[in-house]
């Protein structure tokens, strides 16, 4: 078989969430190998994609906790539950860490309980 990759690919076992498309359905994957211009993913059951070639531009973007990064990626190829990718060079904020959203998020849910802290003891 002909190697097409330009960048070796480590074999890793990461745990990651695919969101897909424009709706942004997130399935979570396993990323069974990365370089730096593109990764491997299994998900758990076959996965649908986008079926016009306008909607598989969109791609999808790949959030690795383990790693602290999230990355926008093309799809380049797919076979049942295994999807290659792409990570977009045009996007300037590649790699990015996905902290500043998990922080906000964080905050947020700790307003809520806060919140709900005060309900409960009647201050609310």
């Amino acid at each position: 078989m002909i190697e097409r990759r330009e960048n070796a690919r480590d074999k890793v076992i990461y745990g990651g969430v695919a969101e897909i498309g424009e709706r942004g359905a997130k399935r979570d994957c396993v990323v069974r190998n990365i370089s730096e211009k593109g990764a491997s993913l299994e998900f758990s059951n076959v996965v649908h994609l986008p079926k016009t070639a306008a909607e598989l531009e969109n791609g999808l973007g790949l959030t690795i906790a383990r790693k602290g990064r999230s990355f926008l990626a093309k799809i380049v190829w797919w076979r049942d539950n295994f999807v290659g990718i792409a990570f977009r060079e045009d996007d300037p904020r590649l790699p990015v860490s996905d902290l500043e959203e998990r922080l906000r998020k964080s905050e947020k849910k700790k307003r809520q309980l806060q919140r709900r802290i005060k309900e409960l003891i009647g201050e609310g």
